[in-house]
């Protein structure tokens, strides 16, 4: 019952800011129309009935599964064995990652189906699984990340000079989708097996930070690859506004319900086949846990399908007409205004927040207070949102505006800041890219975008799921340099000693290697559909 109560408050948490900012909006701003505000209420009670018991199951099967692998995979003791479950583990687990499932079905919508839903869902799990392969291999050789993560962001925006504006808002975006709460357990157990496998533990517990960091880059690969070999430079799309007659709000939900139920189905079968494979050759687990992970199994499938059905036939739609709404009002300030806002609350009602915000207080050993992380977490992403929709509004302010900058300021800050909060950041970079901005805020985006003439929802109407997930990047590594500053006068060097490179990570490796439960917990809960 305990897990019942906390994975219900969790998804009331992360549903509830959204649905009280749509009624304010609704009674005092613009009304939305009853049946659409029916829609609109029918849509989140199953969003938030469906996120519930898919928090449940990821918490009694899915989790699971991923530690159990992940053990297995360690005790081989072979490198190519890692790399192989890499690859296999991280290509099937994306697929079926339910952010990454709606970033990909609004990318099919947008498009008319020229870029399908299926296409673009085996695209990115390429690159992530990629991806983690390279950094498996990084953590056995112990090849630093920041020089890992500098080489791969060149490379990226080496490509973005080839790829059409087009996919790389899409490209960005999947960086923030791809990682949620079934991908991220499955890659932080294959981070810490790999990191088992060497000799100095402390060093491996460090260094198994930044797998998941390194896999959303992967999605941002896969993507400019796509857009380099096709040359579909003169993509375009438009988004389907929401249309109700009185008394078919609840069949349009029920009949979405067998599509979603084939695709779920579809995506969740690799994994259980590769688990129950294991378990009959490597794992021999006893029949009585076997069964308590396939009924968890059966409630992510559950939860999934709700969710999904949710967010696709009422939820996002109303997201989409609301955006729209405003930005006809021309009014852009408000615009402006409630999409800081958007930000500001979802953040805040993130749970993996929470637990983000206790992990860096440990590590600091108090010097850095949750209150402190909170605020910083919750302004950049606010502000996030808020440049979002900027870009919107203002012609000729494009994606890239923000995202080259905004990364050369997180590959500099690397080079300064303590290396452990490097790992730590790139981790939780989708942390703030939960179940509210995949769906609601994205959708809001769009409807804007769709609305003004000047606007491409291809290219404008995308992108906001990457602001977001880019700001944790610069905030967590900000924090770090707070820390590195206050923690040196604990240390009184000798007459003309000065401080060690290097000093601050190792004062405080314990610390912050922290329990493999607390490190698997913040982004693990990345995108508590994260």
């Amino acid at each position: 019952m305990n897990i019942i109560r906390e994975k219900s408050m969790e998804a009331l948490a992360s549903i509830l800011p959204i649905f009280v900012i749509v009624l304010l909006i609704n009674f005092f701003i613009h009304p939305l129309g009853n049946t659409v505000l029916t829609a609109f209420v029918m849509g989140t009670l199953i969003v938030y009935v469906g996120l519930a018991i898919f928090l449940i199951g990821v918490e009694t099967g899915i989790g699971p599964i991923g530690t159990h692998l992940g053990r297995a995979i360690a005790k081989s003791g072979r490198i190519p064995v890692v790399i192989g479950a890499g690859l296999l583990l991280g290509f099937f687990i994306s697929i079926a990652e339910p952010d990454l499932m709606v970033l990909a079905q609004q990318v099919a919508t947008v498009t008319g189906g020229t870029i399908t839903t299926m296409t673009l869902l085996v695209v990115v799990s390429l690159g992530v699984a990629l991806l983690i392969a390279i950094g498996l291999v990084r953590i056995v050789f112990s090849y630093p990340l920041y020089k890992l993560l500098t080489i791969v962001y060149i490379i990226l925006f080496a490509l973005v000079a080839f790829s059409s504006p087009q996919f790389i808002a899409i490209a960005f975006d999947a960086s923030g989708a791809t990682t949620g709460a079934l991908t991220v357990p499955f890659i932080l157990a294959l981070a810490l097996g790999a990191a088992m496998m060497k000799r100095d533990r402390r060093t491996g517990d460090s260094d198994s930070f930044g797998l998941v960091g390194l896999a959303s880059a992967g999605a941002i690969f896969a993507v400019l690859v796509m857009s380099v070999l096709t040359r579909q430079s003169e993509l375009r799309g438009e988004l389907p506004m929401l249309e109700l007659e009185s008394g078919n709000v609840l069949l349009r939900f029920v009949r979405g319900l067998p599509g979603q139920a084939r695709g779920v189905a579809v995506a969740l079968a690799p994994i259980v086949g590769i688990f129950l494979l294991a378990s009959a050759l490597f794992i021999r687990l006893r029949r009585r846990e076997i069964f308590r992970i396939m009924v968890g199994v059966v409630f992510t499938f559950v939860g999934l399908v709700l969710f999904m059905t949710g967010v696709n036939y009422g939820f996002m739609d109303v997201g989409a007409l609301l955006g729209a709404e405003l930005v006809g009002r021309d009014h852009p300030a408000v615009v402006i205004v409630v999409a800081f806002v958007l930000g500001l609350v979802t953040i805040l009602a993130e749970p993996a927040v929470h637990v983000l915000t206790r992990q860096i207080e440990d590590v600091t050993s108090g010097y850095v207070k949750r209150s402190a992380v909170f605020f910083s977490l919750s302004i950049a992403v606010g502000l996030a949102t808020m440049l979002s929709i900027i870009r919107i509004l203002v012609p000729g302010l494009t994606l890239l505006h923000y995202l080259i900058p905004g990364y050369i300021a997180a590959i500099a800050l690397m080079y300064r800041t303590p290396k452990l909060f490097v790992g730590i950041a790139f981790d939780s970079g989708g942390v703030a890219s939960g179940p509210m901005t995949a769906t609601f805020i994205l959708a809001f985006a769009q409807g804007a975008a769709q609305r003004l003439p000047h606007a491409d929802v291809m290219i404008d109407g995308f992108g906001i799921i990457a602001m977001v997930a880019m700001a944790p990047l610069i905030a967590l590594q900000l924090l770090g340099l707070v820390f590195k500053h206050r923690s040196q006068p604990a240390r009184e060097p000798g007459a003309g000693e000065s401080l060690p490179e290097g000093s601050m990570d190792n004062a405080c490796a314990d610390a912050a290697a922290m329990s493999e439960v607390d490190a698997a917990a913040v982004p693990a809960q990345d995108g508590e559909v994260n």
